[in-house]
């Protein structure tokens, strides 16, 4: 195994081969470790007491504990879907009468729908590890119990969800983006702030939430069954997710001196900038030979932004 130490995320797509025909190729040494430092505050806290005081907080803790499943086991891997159809319904497709777009292949347009679908879980997956982080994070500095317990079944949550969406990029679109730089950057600003219900506002309330929303988008939209039934699974732990922000943020804000709510809002309004732009990376339509700026006002205006922007406002 090789470790190779980077300063900022790679810039370019993966490819990936047939996984039993790598598998066989591939030995210990060939694979290579990518990591990027980063170092954040935290200030952490014990709790002696072991009672339970937050019935609401509990009960997500013990959803969790029973809506647990199993991303080998309860997924159907296998499950036939003709790749050559294509993963979403073809109305949604903001691009379907464009000129650059009515000029391309048969398979040029297949190829199309794959990227812009692999550029978009991409970005869940590099998410679904930040989440996993800050949940992880969140484990140390929650004040009480409660939180403390409900925040180690989320990271165990937010593992899944990184291996699922790892294994639907190799199994079915054989392809990773980069992280969108929006993304990192709201991920570093998340990381790098040492107060730990500003990492509850940014994680569980508002990118748990984004996602959420976009997830109920792709359930209603993909015609691959494997796809449906992941984001299904995944949302069940999502829901949880932001009902825990919210109930647990909501006394704690309350409770707070006028300066320092600002303080928070200012913060939550950042992250909300930030995030707006994650949504619009015209990333595979400039590799299909696309004008960056005209793609990004198609995308704005499209019917699937539209419909994420339903589901987001009826979270």
């Amino acid at each position: 195994m090789k470790v190779r130490l980077v300063e900022t995320p790679p810039s370019s797509p993966r490819t990936f081969d047939d996984p039993g025909q790598l598998s066989d190729r591939l030995s210990s040494e060939d694979v290579e470790i990518i990591r990027e430092i980063f170092n954040t505050p935290l200030t952490g806290s014990y709790n002696w007491d072991y009672g339970s005081t937050n019935v609401k907080i509990r009960r997500l803790y013990e959803l969790g504990k029973k809506f647990n499943w199993d991303a080998e086991m309860d997924v159907d891997w296998d499950v036939f879907f003709d790749p050559v159809e294509g993963p979403s319904q073809s109305g949604i497709n903001p691009f379907i009468n464009h000129p650059v777009y009515l000029a391309l292949s048969y398979e040029q347009k297949n190829k199309f729908a794959w990227r812009s679908l692999a550029q978009v879980l991409s970005q869940f997956l590099h998410g679904e590890q930040g989440a996993l982080m800050v949940a992880s994070q969140l484990v140390s500095c929650a004040p009480t119990y409660d939180a403390k317990l409900y925040a180690a079944s989320q990271t165990f949550d937010e593992a899944r969800h990184v291996e699922v969406f790892n294994k639907y990029l190799r199994h079915r679109c054989k392809i990773e983006y980069p992280i969108n730089p929006s993304l990192k950057l709201l991920l570093d600003k998340i990381f790098a702030d040492e107060r730990w219900d500003l990492k509850f506002i940014d994680m569980q309330v508002l990118i748990e939430g984004l996602a959420l929303a976009a997830f109920q988008t792709i359930a209603a939209t993909t015609r691959d069954p494997l796809l449906r039934q992941i984001v299904t699974l995944v949302m069940r732990d999502e829901g949880r997710h932001v009902a825990f922000g919210v109930n647990y943020l909501e006394d704690w804000i309350k409770a707070l001196p006028d300066n320092e709510i600002e303080k928070r809002a200012q913060f939550a309004y950042e992250a909300c900038a930030i995030m707006r732009e994650r949504l619009f990376s015209t990333v595979v339509e400039e590799e299909f030979g696309f004008d960056a700026e005209d793609a990004r006002r198609i995308a704005i205006d499209s019917q699937s932004v539209q419909a994420f922007r339903d589901f987001h406002s009826n979270a």
